[in-house]
């Protein structure tokens, strides 16, 4: 199956005026977070796999800590395909479930080695082959590496804005993700996350949010406080 089918099938109808409210959604977010961009640092597309791997259940801020010193050490998949996830470990012990981690990293980066020569691949279908490869993971990869749009990266962030925003009523991470697919444009669907985390991070925090100081809050944010307010 392509991508583009694979991208767009079973995905719920949305109406005109849904488009249209997401589209003025989408707007006054990017007017906030003009700047709103992939809060992990790397440089090559096998770094970012790699960064995002390590991100979850993990601060982007924490992962970034530890990612200069490992990519120093392992400078290309096939430096990770000849360590071992114990040479990696020390490397990324600050982070959670890093034992895990760094056998995810160790076996993904030799499956690069063995079947991709050495490449990321830019597909869901082989990334979702990789160890500790998710379709969030891929759709990062996939959008911020490649600029290939297959989905929306659902985090806990774009979770919440999306549902106090009333973009989707759905409670799982899969119909969370074909929701927001509905009723915003393709090209558009990496830099949706980015805007919604970025508004998730300042202002609608799922702790102490500041919506009773926000103007995109006060509009379209539909959370006790703002009901309250």
């Amino acid at each position: 199956m392509s991508q583009t089918s694979k991208a767009s099938f079973d995905l719920p109808v949305t109406s005109d005026s849904d488009r249209r409210r997401a589209s003025r959604i989408y707007s006054a977010l990017e007017n906030a977070y003009p700047d709103a961009t992939c809060a992990l640092d790397y440089r090559t597309p096998h770094e970012l796999l790699i960064a995002t791997i390590l991100s979850a259940q993990s601060t982007d801020v924490g992962v970034n800590k530890a990612t200069p010193a490992l990519f120093a050490a392992f400078p290309t998949p096939a430096d990770y395909a000849a360590a071992t996830p114990e040479d990696i470990q020390p490397l990324i012990g600050s982070i959670g479930l890093y034992r895990n981690k760094s056998k995810a990293i160790h076996e993904s980066m030799k499956r690069l080695v063995e079947f991709h020569n050495g490449e990321v691949p830019n597909t869901m279908e082989a990334l979702l082959e990789l160890r500790g490869v998710a379709r969030k993971t891929a759709n990062v990869v996939l959008g911020n590496a490649f600029g290939i749009n297959v989905g929306v990266v659902v985090d806990t962030h774009v979770s919440r804005i999306a549902t106090r925003f009333s973009l989707t009523n759905s409670k799982t991470v899969h119909k969370i993700e074909r929701d927001l697919m509905a009723l915003f444009p393709r090209p558009k669907w990496t830099q949706l996350s980015h805007l919604l985390i970025a508004h998730g991070r300042a202002a609608c925090k799922a702790r102490h949010p500041r919506c009773d100081e926000d103007p995109l809050c006060r509009k379209y944010c539909s959370c006790e406080w703002c009901k309250d307010s």
